[in-house]
């Protein structure tokens, strides 16, 4: 798929107009230099092409601009952006007019080869648009637009169609797997995609909320028609609400990243094994269960465990009777650092996507509910015992099931977490989250007053 990459010096604009060209609010926007590190990706369709729009962090040659310690990280992001564009816009503050950092940043542009223009942005009404023939002296195409009110939007996305290469076959593949990388700050989210593609595709650091945004980056094994395709999200790390002002990036972040796990296939739970399971890992497993996602649980920095004298068994066990809730997602111990069971995460996610979408024939799962109702009858409740009748799946993405029953009043948690228990066990469902509704219904078949549960 063709990049078209927004480049350009600190807050000129260009997270706002990737989400104006997005039409959705993906990147960050903050009144506040070097907010964006991170390339920040997504697929769109502009006139008809499918392209992979990318946002960049503003290219400051000088530290003094935004005082970020990792300025040289995002402008080597930016680069490699470049590198992969078939075009490269130039984003400037037009009404800042032309700067020595703009000048040397479109300088930059020209020499990679990449055909490029300037979008000369924040030209809020026509009387503005007079600014932007300013930087006509660079002799590239140059579009007066304005991100906030989307002026000038069209007339930009016509001057990129018409650089794209001839458009090529459309790829007829499947919608990649969407899976969402979260977790607290540190515990190795960015360091594990970097493993993943072998490649410093995300910016690494010590410094905690190194990454801001939710972080788009497509991965695929294999080739042709049998390629298995992926969309890894790196998230910020989830800081507790109480620690974060209303108006902080950090808020902006944790929004995304509580966005990516509604929009996920499957989240990837990050935790820091040598840490143990921490009341912000079971907020963060809370969330996930809410949206009822797919998860797969990720104990990394295993190699740290290993030299603490730490066993698998033990965290497990550990990990079970601390975060009970979430008992179906699989856990997979790995190692950023060693590669250590890197690709069996991979395997885990499959298999949780797998899961989530599987079909459960309405013959099997009454059987199922049969022999473990006779098995282990239902407490009385008031000198009466739940009878389940037959159930059915009525959804996939998440797993939904139905069961009817004399009276779901009669239900209790322990018993419907034993009906649970013994439908997992005959089909799987690994890593797939499964709701249970019960609804009234005679012996008969006669719907009769009750509600889900």
């Amino acid at each position: 798929m063709n990049v078209v990459s927004l480049v350009g010096r600190p807050n000129t604009g260009k997270s706002a107009l990737f989400n104006r060209i997005a039409k959705k609010r993906v990147a960050i926007v903050f009144d506040q230099p070097g907010v964006t590190r991170d390339r920040v990706t997504r697929e769109v369709e502009i006139l008809g092409r499918r392209v992979m729009l990318v946002d960049t962090g503003g290219i400051a040659f000088d530290k003094t601009v935004t005082n970020d310690p990792l300025d040289s990280e995002t402008k080597s992001q930016a680069a490699l952006a470049v590198e992969d564009s078939a075009v490269c816009v130039v984003v400037v503050d037009a009404r800042a007019g032309i700067t020595p950092l703009d000048a040397e940043v479109i300088k930059r542009v020209r020499e990679s080869g990449v055909p490029c223009m300037i979008a000369a942005n924040k030209c809020d009404t026509a009387d503005d648009d007079w600014r932007a023939a300013e930087f006509e002296r660079f002799g590239l195409p140059v579009c007066a637009t304005s991100a906030e009110h989307g002026r000038g939007i069209e007339a930009l996305l016509q001057s990129v169609t018409g650089k794209l290469p001839q458009a090529a076959a459309e790829d007829a593949a499947a919608r990649p797997l969407r899976v969402a990388i979260v977790g607290r700050p540190n515990v190795g989210k960015s360091s594990y995609v970097n493993r993943l593609l072998n490649a410093p595709r995300v910016i690494v650091s010590d410094i905690p909320g190194t990454t801001r945004d939710a972080v788009e980056v497509p991965f695929t094994i294999g080739s042709g028609p049998d390629a298995r395709r992926y969309m890894l999200v790196d998230t910020a790390g989830m800081k507790p609400h109480t620690k974060m002002s209303k108006t902080s990036v950090d808020t902006f972040s944790l929004f995304r990243s509580e966005a990516a796990i509604a929009e996920a296939d499957v989240v990837l739970l990050v935790m820091d094994p040598t840490i143990g399971p921490t009341m912000q890992d079971k907020r963060i497993a809370g969330k996930i269960l809410e949206s009822n996602r797919a998860c797969v649980v990720i104990m990394n920095k295993w190699d740290l465990a290993l030299e603490e004298g730490m066993k698998e068994k033990d965290a497990l066990a550990a990990l079970r009777q601390m975060m009970p809730f979430l008992s179906f997602a699989p856990v997979v111990f790995c190692s950023n650092k060693s590669g250590y069971n890197i690709r069996r995460t991979v395997d885990a996610i499959d298999r949780a996507a797998a899961s989530a979408s599987e079909r459960i024939p309405t013959g099997m799962l009454n059987n199922v509910i049969t022999k473990a109702s006779k098995k282990t009858l239902s407490p009385m409740i008031k000198g009466r015992r739940l009878k389940i009748y037959y159930g059915l799946q009525v959804s996939t993405n998440p797993q939904t099931l139905r069961l009817f029953v004399n009276d779901p009043k009669l239900v209790t948690t322990a018993y419907l977490s034993y009906m649970e228990k013994q439908i997992r066990a005959r089909f799987g469902l690994e890593g797939a989250p499964l709701r249970i509704f019960l609804k009234a219904r005679s012996r008969a078949g006669q719907t009769t007053q009750g509600r889900d549960k």
